[in-house]
């Protein structure tokens, strides 16, 4: 799916910035990839890619990064783009779905009509790290009853355990990790 040069160029333009946002936290800083062109058409392409084979028909954004990757990825790609945001960001009427963190609980919301029977929705983010947001919008897209054509993140952390607790969320649809760390 993605080449090696492909990767390395992706991994070049991701800056560490050390003690951000608190003391001992390693931060991946995807903004350099975001401001060099080449390196963002190039994810752009792969993900869309990934999008295609995936014969989705929607794509899922999750607040926030993973609004800048999904956007341009549905516009390639010629599907409809969704962002799911936290709670109390969408006016109108809303679908909502919490899920736990490490230190209490949160929540995500998408427009009730956004997502419908039929839908194939493809889920794109920047990082996959614990895997509790990815988990939460994977049940919201089965309860607004579309069907979850697979996870695309950036950037798997894998350190944290993100993609075993996802496992049945998953049921089937595959998780791509573009770069593990």
């Amino acid at each position: 799916m993605i080449t090696d040069q492909t990767r390395e160029l992706l991994l070049s333009r991701i800056r560490d910035i050390a003690d951000y946002p608190k003391p001992g936290v390693l931060f991946k800083d995807i903004t350099p990839l975001l401001a060099d062109p080449v390196a963002f058409s190039a994810l752009t392409e792969v993900l869309s890619a990934f999008c295609e084979s995936r014969g989705a028909t929607k794509i899922v954004g999750l607040e926030a990064r993973g609004f800048i990757l999904a956007a341009p990825v549905a516009v390639r790609a010629g599907v409809g783009f969704v962002p799911v945001r936290k709670a109390g960001k969408l006016p109108g009427a809303t679908l909502a779905q919490a899920y736990e963190l490490e230190y209490g609980s949160a929540e995500i919301e998408v427009h009730a009509e956004d997502l419908a029977e039929g839908d194939s929705v493809l889920v794109i983010d920047d990082v996959l790290a614990t895997g509790g947001t990815a988990r939460a919008s994977l049940e919201l897209i089965r309860r607004a009853g579309a069907d979850v054509a697979g996870v695309a993140v950036l950037m798997e952390l894998g350190f944290l355990g993100g993609r075993d607790r996802l496992g049945g969320t998953l049921r089937g649809a595959p998780l791509e990790a573009l770069i593990t760390l």
